[in-house]
């Protein structure tokens, strides 16, 4: 059996190197030809060229680099139709991956398969009919997308999320991160600003500014901050004027920030996929985020969905409080953040309910990405 497989991020690149692992595990003699990084080299993948040349975002960037993405987006669809894998296989970055799959549809009739489905559900609906013109068959992370696909044709398969197989730290490390930094029994508060520069550098004097009231209620309450690298020093400069002094840790240190998860009360957390982070360590969050006024207004009357919040989203529940957009103000998260402190139990169960719909104590999302391409390669008449 021959994939071609393409990732052209790191989270795309932990997903592929799980279903690279599990199509291992029931197709012994599999072999992988496409693009990845780290995990999926160590799957056994030798890139035909740096990921990180396909990893661009932004309109800016994008443009900068349109020349050579264009280049490199039709060598690969060349490479694909002439080596004529079994399945093509493109992970998220849909300006790379579906301009890929619909020039090799225009010129083979090989299976094209695409992780990750758009999020639809939440706005610009139009974009799953566009997908089902070159894409068979699309493997999603969340329960409730496949529906959507397959309004529109393609066949879908909730393969389960990769934040159920992540590990979590123990009572032990959260115990020890505690006494590490002689916070004792004191309240702690994770604070997770973003990962990008604008929602720093937005977010930050925002969040500043709620937990100065929050900081007089509760005068024990220790901050804890996790930063990338690349932020780092953003943030540092960020909270030099805020009303406490809060430990910031890095990212990167990944024992760290686990430990610092497990420990925490409750988090104030910008909206993105760290609510399931959260969720998955078993800390209640409040969920805030605004952006510019045009993107606001914009994505406001786009919108399809009172709540972003994928813990929201997928327990069904609202049991998380967001202040989006116009909602993004100090005051009001300030008295979210107060009585979720006062009160954290309610979020409790949505956070549970959230693991198991995403597939915690079943089978890894990996081996179930896999069975479902295999699935889809038998139904359209290959067989492995």
């Amino acid at each position: 059996m021959r994939v071609f497989i393409i990732a052209g991020e790191p989270s795309g690149d932990k997903l592929g190197a799980a279903l690279m692992e599990g199509l291992q595990t029931l197709v012994p003699d599999v072999v992988f030809d496409g693009i990845g990084g780290a995990g999926m080299s160590e799957a056994g993948l030798q890139s035909r060229f740096p990921m990180e040349e396909i990893s661009i975002m932004g309109i800016s960037e994008i443009l900068s680099q349109y020349r050579h993405l264009k280049t490199r987006i039709a060598e690969t669809a060349d490479q694909i139709v002439q080596t004529r894998p079994d399945v093509l296989i493109t992970i998220d970055l849909p300006e790379f991956s579906l301009r890929v799959a619909k020039l090799v549809k225009a010129k083979s009739q090989i299976r094209c398969v695409h992780y990750v489905a758009p999020t639809v559900w939440a706005w610009r609906a139009g974009r799953a009919a566009k997908m089902a013109r070159h894409i068979d068959q699309v493997l999603a992370l969340f329960p409730f997308e496949p529906p959507y696909m397959e309004a529109v044709g393609m066949r879908c398969d909730f393969v389960g999320h990769p934040v159920v197989t992540d590990v979590q730290a123990s009572v032990e490390e959260a115990h020890a991160f505690r006494t590490e930094h002689s916070f004792g029994e004191a309240p702690v508060a994770l604070v997770l600003p973003g990962s990008r520069r604008g929602e720093v550098s937005r977010l930050a004097p925002i969040f500043g500014e709620a937990l100065a009231p929050v900081l007089q209620a509760h005068p024990d309450l220790k901050i804890v901050i996790p930063a990338a690298a690349p932020v780092e020093e953003l943030v540092r400069n960020a909270v030099a004027d805020w009303s406490c002094t809060p430990l910031i840790i890095r990212s990167e240190d990944k024992a760290q920030k686990r430990a610092a998860f497990k420990a925490a009360d409750v988090a104030l957390a910008a909206s993105g996929t760290v609510s399931l982070e959260l969720a998955a360590a078993g800390t209640p969050m409040v969920i805030a985020y605004d952006m510019s006024w045009l993107s606001r207004q914009v994505i406001g009357r786009m919108l399809k969905v009172d709540t972003v919040t994928l813990v929201n989203l997928v327990s069904e529940t609202r049991a998380v409080p967001e202040f989006i957009g116009a909602d993004c103000i100090p005051e009001r998260i300030a008295g979210g953040l107060n009585e979720l402190l006062s009160n954290p139990t309610p979020q409790t169960q949505a956070m549970q309910n959230t693991m198991v719909r995403l597939g915690q104590g079943g089978e890894a999302p990996g081996i179930r990405a896999a069975k479902a391409v295999l699935s889809g390669l038998s139904h359209s008449g290959k067989t492995h």
